[in-house]
């Protein structure tokens, strides 16, 4: 099949998180099992541009990429090269998997493909939560929906990453066709050798914004009177970050923190590794691919229940969920803190679970599967 990702941003933008790898992941795994894989995107970098030539095809892992400028930055990313390009070419490919939303490259991208009548696969990555929708310029994107965003939706066939995201989304747009695929993570062989930290070691890596609860996990950290060590690993903006440290400073727990910044993919399985435990507080998470990163090494875990993985943690026993809350929070940490027979079984278990369910190879033909059905829908692909 040949398969068009439509993505607002793509690696090397590491910036946003996630995703961008999440997608690439995606992308490198269909190119490998013989899918002919191509990517449009933009040439978003935070508040800078990657250092590419806008509209030249590039080998990226393999895959094919075509990076557009922008007019506009984040979080718009409109590209009128890549529209136009787009609405040239949607026509030659099988399917078109746009990913995110509440951006120009959705919007526009999805509006051009049902217009052109091309069978579309579109991934929220988020986008449609609760927690979007109703926080920050709620009134916007819930006029936006009403106005333009439903009727384009239900065009679309629904992948959602996590069970928790399906929901929400069928709750946006009752009936939505669609399936459930975890991530690809493209996880590499790891040697588990833990070492005894001097002080409980809790370690934070994702993406440093408003969403990811590091305030509560603060407070939290306030609370608790016995030793312990927080690393902060990632990057945000920079004035958000200094908010952050501010307030860590009026709680009296800076000494309690370390900032290493953010790190790459060896250094990234490294520290994961050595924690004693790895939190992730956030509001929402529609996935979160570095929580399987972390099990992957043998490190439990602490989420809170915003986070779509939660439900596999709680059913698997591989860590603690917890609300988004900081007293829960810290009922959590010391919880783990306690109990060093439960982090031990994790060590030797979660490997071996995230290994059975979350393999590249078991997902990517899931992954082939629903485009196989996609290909095969008739067009209707619940009008509303």
């Amino acid at each position: 099949m040949k398969i068009l990702h439509l993505v607002p941003s793509y690696k090397p933008a590491y910036i946003y998180g996630g995703p961008v790898e999440s997608i690439a992941h995606l992308c490198e795994a269909l190119t490998a099992a013989g899918e002919d894989i191509t990517v449009y995107t933009t040439t978003a970098n935070g508040n800078t541009e990657l250092e590419v030539d806008p509209g030249k095809i590039y080998l990226v892992e393999g895959v094919k990429v075509i990076y557009f400028k922008r007019q506009t930055k984040d979080p718009l990313h409109f590209s009128i090269g890549l529209l136009k390009y787009l609405y040239k070419n949607c026509k030659t490919f099988d399917v078109v998997h746009i990913h995110s939303w509440w951006n120009i490259p959705g919007f526009a991208g999805l509006f051009i493909c049902k217009k052109k009548r091309i069978k579309v696969v579109l991934s929220p990555r988020g986008m449609l939560s609760d927690y979007i929708i109703y926080h920050s310029k709620s009134r916007v994107k819930q006029f936006a929906h009403q106005l333009f965003g439903k009727s384009l939706l239900s065009y679309s066939y629904l992948h959602a990453t996590a069970a928790s995201e399906m929901e929400e989304c069928r709750r946006m747009i009752p009936g939505w066709k669609g399936m459930m695929i975890p991530n690809i993570n493209n996880l590499p062989q790891v040697n588990i050798i833990k070492k005894q930290n001097p002080v409980f070691t809790l370690l934070f890596l994702s993406r440093i914004h408003p969403k990811k609860g590091l305030e509560l996990l603060f407070e939290a950290i306030g609370r608790i009177n016995v030793p312990v060590h927080l690393k902060i690993a990632g990057s945000g903006d920079e004035a958000y970050i200094s908010s952050l440290k501010q307030k860590a400073a009026d709680l009296g727990i800076t000494s309690k923190l370390q900032w290493i910044g953010w790190k790459d993919r060896k250094e990234k399985f490294d520290v994961l590794m050595q924690a004693d435990i790895f939190v992730l507080p956030s509001y929402n998470e529609n996935f979160g691919n570095v929580v399987i990163e972390a099990l992957h090494t043998g490190t439990p875990v602490l989420v809170t229940e915003g986070v779509a993985l939660s439900a596999f943690i709680k059913e698997h026993g591989l860590g603690w969920v917890c609300k988004a809350e900081p007293t829960s929070i810290q009922a959590a940490l010391e919880a783990a803190m306690q109990d060093k027979a439960k982090r031990c079984a994790v060590t030797s278990a979660a490997p071996g679970i995230i290994d059975k369910y979350f393999s590249p190879e078991v997902l990517v033909k899931q992954y082939r599967d629903m485009y196989g059905e996609v290909v095969n829908l008739k067009m209707q692909v619940t009008r509303k």
